[in-house]
C-alpha cells in the first residue's frame, strides 16, 4: 500500500481528489481565512486537528509527501507562497513531534531531504534538519544503541552535503557538529565524554586544537566539558546557572590552568589580524567559534586573575574594532569582554572599561560600557566620577617610579611622557647602563615580561586618563579635598597628571587658582596656599577668567618650564559672539566647511560625539548631525552636516566622501527644545565649539596638501584655496601665539618670523609662507603653492623644543616644515624639489 493509499484509509474518500491533498487543503484554508502567507501557524486552520490524529507511520508518510509536494510546487513558474509556508510548518511539525523514527525511516528522511534540496543547494539551508537531529537525538539518549549501517551511511552523507557548502557557515558547522555528537552518543558507554574542539577550519582551530589534543586525558576530558559548554554560548549575557556551573569546571581544571589557556587563546586573537583578500575578509576566529569564545570569555569573568582581565581589555578593542568595507569583526565578543570585565566585581576591570569608553567607537558599545559603569558605581554608592577615580590603578609607582630588582641590579620605570614611560637600569654600583643586562632574560625571564607589561599598561593608562581629565573641562565636577587628595595628588599614576595642571580650591566662599609647584600648591604669583579639610576643589577653565589673569598664568607655565598634560592655560577659549546673539538659538561660525566625512566620523567619535555617516543611498536622511549629550546640564549639542552629493565622490560602499557644515544647536534632553545660545553654560558653549573647531580644523579639506592635485571636487575647490590660506581658526590663533614666543629662541631664528596668518622662511633658494592654521605653503615672489605631505616617520622636531603642553600635532607640522625649508638646498626628496625650480 503506498503514501496516498495510507492517508485514504485514515481519513476515508469524503474528499474529492483523495486526501494525498492533505497539505493543499490547509493551505486553501489559509488563503479562505485571510491569513498573510509568513505568518500564520497551522495548528490554528480548522483540518489541522487531523493531522494530531495520525499515528507515527501515518505522520511519516505524510512527511515524505510534503516533501515531494514541496519540491514540485518550487519548480512551477509562479511560486505559491502560502502553499510553501504549509509545506515548510508542516513538515517542521512532523520532524518536531514525538514520533519515533526508526534506522529506515532516518535513512529515507535524510536522503529525501538531500534529493529535493531546492535549486540543487545543501539540504540543511530549505528543510529542519537540525531539530530533526535534535529529535532523534532526544530519543536516543533513552535508548543509545548504534544506529544501522543505512542510517549511519546517510548521516555522512548528510555531512558531507553540508560541506561542500562552500562559503563559510555557521549553521552549516553547527549541524556537523551535531550529527558528529548524535553519534558519539550512539557508539560509546553512557557517560563517556565526547572530544569537543573548536570547529571548523579557521587560524584559532589551528592554533588552539593541537594544544587541547596533547594535554594528558584528565585535563582534556575537562577541558571537552568546558568547551562544550561554551560553544552553546548564547544571548547578550550568560544565566547565572551558566556562570555557576562554569565555576565548577574551572575549579575542577584548576583556575590558574583555566587562566593560562584561554590568555593564550585570547591573545592569539589579539595579535593575528584579519586578512584581506578579492573576496572579502577572512576573519581568524569563524561565526562558530565566535560563539565559544564569547563563552570562555563570560567563564573568564569568574577568574580571579587581573592578567586575565587585560588580555579581556586587548581583546575587547580588537573586537570592536573596525575593518573597512567590513564594519567590526566580533562584536558579539566585544559585547562577551564588556560583561566580563564588569563581572569580574574588581576596580582594575571597571578601570578598563573606564579607558575603553574612550577608546571604542561603536555607539551599542559605548551605551553598554556607560550602562554598566552606572550599574558598578550604583552598586557602589557612588558617582560614575568617582568610581572611575578609584578604578585608576597606581601600578606600585612610588614618586612617580617604580623599581624591580635582579640580583644586584634593579630597573626603575618612570612615566616621561604622554603615552611614554623610561626604563633606567643600574648597576651595583649605581651607575647607569644603557641596555638590558644579559642575565636579566636568561634568569628572570617571568619578571622581566612583568616589567614590560606593565610599562606599557602605564603607557596606555596615563594616556586614558589624560583623556578623562580632559573631558572634565566638559564638565562642573567638584571634589572634597579627601578625595582629591587621595587619588589625585597622592596617586601614583594620576600625580604625574595632578601637579602640572590648574586648580580651583574653594573654601569658606573665596576661590583660589593653585598649582602645584616646588612642593607646594601656590598661584601664579608665586604665593603659597595650604587646602583644609573643608577645601572643594574643581579643575580650572580658562573660559571664566579674565585674560589677564590667563595671560598670567601662561606667563607662569613659560617662566618655570612647566609642560602642562594637556592644553589647559593655553586652552582655546570661544565666547559668545554678537552674531551668535543675533541667530539666537544657533551658531553657523563652524558653517560652510567642507570635511572629509570618515575623518571627521573618527574625530566626532574620539571626542564622545554620535555620528552615523551619510550614504549615496535612500536611508530616510537628508541630512546628518553629530550629537553629544550632557546629562550634567540636561542638553545635547548638535552639529548639523549635508552630504556633498557631486559625481563618483563616494567611496565602494556607498558612503559619500565629504560633507558640508551647517549650523551648531543645543537642544534639552527631556523634550528635544532648541535653546537660545545665551542660556548655555559657558564651559560646555566653549568646549562644544572647540571641539567642532577640531571637526574642522583636522578634517577640513583645505587642510590636506594634495586634494587640489588630486582633483577633489571641482565645484568646491575655491574653498580649499580660502581655507587654506583663510582667517586663521581659534586653535591656529592659539598656535601662533606660541609660535611668537617659541621662534625667536629656535635656531632657525635668523631666517623665520611671523607676518600676519603665516611663519615665513627665508630659505637658500626661495622665502616660504607657511599658514599657521592649514600648515600649506606658499613660495615667494608669485604665491606658488608648494605641496609637502608630512612624513609620519620623520622625527618631531619639537621633541627638543620647550611647549607648554603636549598634544598638538599641527604644531609639529609647521616646525617641521620651516627647520625643513631652512635649508631648502639639502632638500633630496625630487617631488619638492622639482617644485621649487618651478618660477
Amino acid at each position: 500500500m503506498g503514501i496516498f493509499d495510507n492517508l485514504k484509509s485514515l481519513f476515508g474518500n469524503s474528499n474529492a481528489g483523495g486526501l494525498q491533498h492533505y497539505p493543499d487543503k490547509l493551505a486553501a484554508e489559509a488563503k479562505a481565512n485571510g491569513k498573510d502567507y509568513w505568518n500564520f501557524k497551522i495548528s490554528e486552520l480548522p483540518s489541522y486537528a487531523e493531522f494530531t490524529q495520525l499515528d507515527d507511520r501515518q505522520k511519516i508518510e505524510l512527511l515524505h509527501l510534503t516533501i515531494v509536494k514541496s519540491h514540485q510546487q518550487e519548480n512551477q513558474q509562479r511560486t505559491d507562497y502560502t502553499a510553501r509556508h504549509v509545506h515548510e510548518e508542516l513538515i517542521k511539525a512532523v520532524v518536531r513531534s514525538k514520533t519515533v523514527f526508526t534506522d529506515d525511516d532516518i535513512a529515507a528522511i535524510i536522503n529525501s531531504f538531500i534529493k529535493h534540496a531546492r535549486y540543487g543547494l545543501v539540504a540543511y539551508h530549505f528543510w529542519p534538519i537540525a531539530p530533526f537531529i535534535v529529535n532523534i537525538a532526544k530519543q536516543r539518549e533513552q535508548n543509545p544503541m548504534p544506529f544501522a549501517p543505512e542510517a549511519k551511511a546517510a548521516f555522512e552523507r548528510l555531512k558531507a552535503n553540508t560541506n561542500s557548502y562552500q562559503y563559510s557557515d555557521k549553521e552549516g558547522e553547527k549541524l556537523v557538529s551535531k550529527i558528529d555528537a548524535l553519534l558519539f552518543l550512539t557508539q560509546n558507554e553512557k557517560g563517556a565524554i565526547k572530544p569537543v574542539v573548536f570547529i571548523g577550519d579557521d587560524a584559532l582551530s589551528h592554533f588552539a586544537n593541537p594544544q587541547l589534543l596533547a594535554l594528558p586525558n584528565k585535563e582534556k576530558e575537562i577541558w571537552y566539558r568546558i568547551l562544550a559548554a561554551a560553544q552553546k554560548a548564547s544571548g547578550g549575557k550568560p544565566s547565572a546557572k551558566y556562570l555557576s556551573e562554569a565555576k565548577k569546571m574551572i575549579a575542577e581544571l584548576g583556575g590558574q590552568k583555566f587562566g593560562e589557556k584561554v590568555k593564550g587563546w585570547f591573545d592569539f586573537i589579539v595579535q593575528n589580524k584579519d586578512e584581506f583578500t578579492n573576496d572579502g575578509v577572512i576573519l581568524k576566529v569563524s561565526a562558530i567559534n565566535q560563539d565559544a569564545v564569547k563563552g570562555l570569555v563570560w567563564m573568564a569573568s569568574q577568574v580571579d586573575d587581573l592578567e586575565i582581565l587585560q588580555t579581556i581589555a586587548a581583546l575587547t578593542e580588537r573586537s570592536f574594532a573596525k575593518v573597512p568595507q567590513f564594519g567590526s569583526t566580533y562584536v558579539s565578543i566585544g559585547n562577551a569582554c564588556l560583561f566580563a570585565l564588569y563581572k569580574s566585581g574588581k576596580l582594575e576591570g571597571i578601570g578598563h572599561l573606564s579607558r575603553l569608553k574612550l577608546r571604542i567607537k561603536l555607539s551599542n558599545a559605548l551605551k553598554a560600557i556607560e550602562k554598566y559603569m552606572e550599574e558598578a558605581a550604583a552598586e557602589q554608592g557612588m558617582t560614575v566620577y568617582e568610581i572611575e577615580d578609584l578604578a585608576v590603578s597606581d601600578f606600585g609607582l612610588v614618586d612617580g617610579k617604580r623599581t624591580w630588582h635582579f640580583d644586584d641590579y634593579r630597573a626603575e620605570v618612570s612615566i616621561s611622557g604622554i603615552g611614554k614611560t623610561e626604563t633606567k637600569w643600574i648597576k651595583p654600583d649605581g651607575t647607569l647602563q644603557k641596555t638590558v643586562p644579559a642575565f636579566v632574560k636568561d634568569k628572570h625571564d617571568d619578571d622581566f615580561k612583568d616589567l614590560k607589561n606593565t610599562a606599557k599598561q602605564m603607557e596606555v593608562t596615563v594616556t586614558a586618563q589624560r583623556d578623562r581629565v580632559d573631558r572634565m573641562l566638559r564638565s562642573d565636577r567638584r571634589m572634597a579635598w579627601a578625595h582629591f587628595e587621595k587619588y589625585y595628588v597622592n596617586h601614583g599614576l594620576m600625580s604625574y597628571l595632578t601637579h602640572n595642571l590648574i586648580w580651583d580650591f574653594a573654601d569658606g566662599g573665596t576661590t583660589q587658582t593653585v598649582l602645584f609647584y616646588n612642593g607646594q600648591w601656590q598661584t601664579n604669583k608665586g604665593q603659597a596656599v595650604k587646602p583644609t579639610p573643608q577645601t572643594s576643589v574643581s579643575l580650572w577653565h580658562p573660559v571664566v577668567s579674565s585674560v589677564d589673569t590667563i595671560k598670567t598664568w601662561r606667563d607662569f607655565l613659560t617662566e618655570h618650564q612647566i609642560v602642562q598634560p594637556l592644553k589647559q592655560a593655553f586652552r582655546e577659549v570661544y565666547l559668545l559672539t554678537d552674531a551668535e546673539a543675533s541667530t539666537k538659538n544657533y551658531s553657523n561660525r563652524m558653517a560652510a566647511h567642507v570635511l572629509k566625512q570618515h575623518q571627521f566620523n573618527q574625530l566626532a567619535k574620539t571626542r564622545g560625539w554620535k555620528y552615523s555617516l551619510l550614504g549615496a543611498f535612500d536611508d530616510g536622511r537628508e541630512n546628518g548631525t553629530a550629537e553629544l549629550i550632557l546629562n550634567e546640564y540636561g542638553l545635547q549639542a548638535e552639529y548639523w552636516v549635508n552630504e556633498i552629493n557631486a559625481e563618483e565622490a563616494y567611496n565602494d560602499t556607498g558612503i559619500w566622501n565629504y560633507v558640508a557644515t551647517d549650523q551648531v544647536r543645543f537642544t534639552r534632553l527631556d523634550g528635544g527644545e532648541t535653546i537660545d545660545l545665551i542660556d548655555v553654560p559657558v564651559k560646555p558653549f566653549s568646549e562644544i565649539m572647540r571641539d567642532v573647531d577640531l571637526f574642522v580644523g583636522v578634517a577640513s579639506v583645505g587642510n590636506d596638501p594634495a586634494w587640489q592635485d588630486t582633483g577633489g571636487v571641482p565645484a568646491y575647490r575655491n574653498y580649499w584655496q580660502a581655507y587654506s590660506f583663510g582667517d586663521l581658526s581659534e586653535t591656529a590663533k592659539m598656535r601662533k601665539e606660541i609660535l611668537t614666543n617659541l621662534v625667536p629662541r629656535l635656531k632657525i631664528s635668523k631666517v623665520a618670523e611671523i607676518r600676519d596668518k603665516f611663519l615665513v622662511v627665508q630659505g637658500k633658494l626661495r622665502t616660504y609662507k607657511i599658514h599657521i592654521g592649514s600648515t600649506n605653503i606658499l613660495m615667494e615672489p608669485n604665491d606658488q603653492y608648494l605641496c609637502i605631505v608630512p612624513d609620519r616617520k620623520t622625527k618631531d622636531v619639537t621633541e627638543n623644543v620647550y611647549l607648554p603642553f603636549e598634544g598638538d600635532n599641527g604644531l609639529s607640522v609647521v616646525l617641521s616644515k620651516a627647520f625643513l625649508l631652512a635649508d631648502d638646498d639639502k632638500i633630496t626628496d625630487p617631488t619638492i624639489i622639482s617644485q621649487l625650480k618651478m618660477r
